[in-house]
């Protein structure tokens, strides 16, 4: 029994970021030697199609191949002998994005899978404390998603706390923006996390405002303590050099004395600071 070779690509989408160089996966199964096999990756969703061509142990320029894929792909030459016919993609463009099949016309099989390219994937919050409200309006966005994820706020026990309808904004560059804004008692807001993830791509991305908000307040807490302390510094030395001024214009004492006085005086001053501090 002779059994039928078959060209298996990857079961999910490939996902790379711009500006990476990528491997998109093909192989042989069972593993057969691939050095003199044709090979063909394209673009179904292109004109030209063909990203790479492979005859003769060689990659072939043809004038059809489209031009967007010239200069950037290349199959794995050392591993070719092993069945592997994956096609090297190098520095990544936002275009690249789509299906791509890998076919054999010897074999007559092929394999199609799609390529998700994602610019990054960036998330952060916003904390809006009011002193007088026993709530906090948290906000998180999240940029560069395709496709559309989903965004979430978690509590403490990672339960899902009920929020607004989520904002989704999609960009010029098919890329879209998500965010969302919760309200929450103080109480409540040292734990919250702001998860978007995009469960088709596997790809999650998620942020604690547990410090942020723990933050803001302790650095509001000391710079009043600071400024509080800048202001009872300056009030005292004002009385001192008010107090100095005076004991420095009395007449009736001699120069000695006045000098005493000055000296005693601002060695209390002293004592008196490095007991308060």
């Amino acid at each position: 029994m002779v059994l039928q070779n078959s060209v298996v690509g990857p079961p999910q989408p490939v996902v790379t970021i711009v500006g990476e160089h990528i491997i998109l996966p093909c192989h042989l199964e069972p593993a057969v030697d691939a050095r003199s096999m044709a090979v063909e990756w394209t673009r179904p969703d292109l004109k030209p199609r063909l990203v790479l061509v492979w005859r003769a142990g060689q990659k072939l320029n043809l004038d059809d191949e489209n031009p967007s894929y010239r200069g950037r792909t290349s199959l794995l030459t050392d591993k070719l002998k092993s069945g592997d016919i994956s096609l090297k993609l190098s520095k990544v463009r936002l275009s690249d994005r789509g299906k791509y099949k890998c076919y054999v016309p010897t074999l007559n099989r092929d394999s199609v899978f799609e390529l998700v390219i994602i610019k990054y994937l960036h998330i952060f919050s916003l904390v809006e404390i009011d002193k007088d409200s026993e709530t906090v309006v948290l906000q998180c966005e999240s940029k560069g998603w395709y496709p559309e994820p989903e965004l979430l706020w978690l509590d403490a026990e990672g339960k899902i706390l009920s929020a607004g309808p989520t904002e989704t904004v999609r960009g010029p560059d098919d890329l879209y923006t998500v965010s969302s804004r919760v309200t929450v008692e103080k109480r409540h807001s040292n734990n919250i996390t702001c998860r978007v993830q995009q469960r088709n791509i596997n790809q999650t991305r998620e942020t604690q405002i547990k410090a942020k908000i723990h933050h803001q307040r302790e650095a509001g807490l000391r710079e009043k303590e600071q400024q509080l302390a800048e202001t009872k510094k300056k009030e005292e030395k004002a009385k001192l050099y008010e107090e100095l001024q005076k004991n420095s214009c009395i007449k009736t004492k001699t120069w000695r004395e006045n000098m005493e006085t000055l000296i005693r005086t601002f060695s209390q001053w002293t004592q008196k600071q490095k007991v308060t501090e």
